[in-house]
């Protein structure tokens, strides 16, 4: 595996499915900042909200396909996940097809987000038990207080950096800011 974190403003990304671990995907794509094209034939009255003016109630054809970059498939029948998976390899878009791991060209990790801190976990898909334990104590370990914090370093980092720090001295600041703070054990 090699792990990435992909900026959604410079992929097309698309999400078919439905049920509860669809409505789970788009919150998280939707946390991320992604504002993909949704395809259930038949959403629930959550999902379609969560959807928006993304929502189309329909299977993606191949022309929807060919407008994404990136497809995760959730919660929909295997035969049409097998279908829509074939379908995106051919037009070389990633896919993901929830706990599929035949089917899939990458895995999402299990997040823990802080405003702009974003930690993940993942075992390569072998596990989403331990991923799911190992994100709860991370969640425990770094509460919310941790976006203000990256905040602080980012505004310290930038006034560094104004005054013509060069790379070594802004890490050893934030470093040394960390440390005085007492943020870590």
């Amino acid at each position: 595996m090699i792990p990435i974190a992909l900026d959604p403003t410079h992929v097309r990304i698309a999400l078919v499915g439905q049920g509860p671990l669809a409505k789970r995907r788009l919150a998280q794509l939707l946390e991320g900042g992604a504002s993909p094209a949704v395809y259930s034939p038949e959403p629930d009255a959550e999902l379609a909200v969560l959807a928006g003016d993304g929502l189309r109630r329909a299977l993606p054809s191949p022309t929807d396909l060919d407008n994404a970059q990136v497809l995760f498939v959730v919660g929909i029948s295997e035969d049409v996940a097998e279908a829509l998976a074939h379908q995106a390899r051919d037009r070389n878009i990633l896919v993901n097809v929830e706990d599929v791991i035949p089917f899939c060209d990458f895995h999402a990790p299990s997040v823990i987000r802080r405003g702009d801190l974003l930690m993940t976990v993942s075992t390569g898909g072998k596990s989403p038990a331990l991923a799911q334990v190992l994100r709860e104590r991370l969640e425990t370990l770094f509460p919310a207080v941790w976006a203000d914090r990256l905040a602080e370093l980012a505004a310290l980092r930038d006034r560094l950096r104004a005054a013509g720090a060069k790379g070594p001295e802004v890490l050893r600041a934030c470093r040394d800011l960390i440390a005085a703070k007492g943020w870590l054990p």
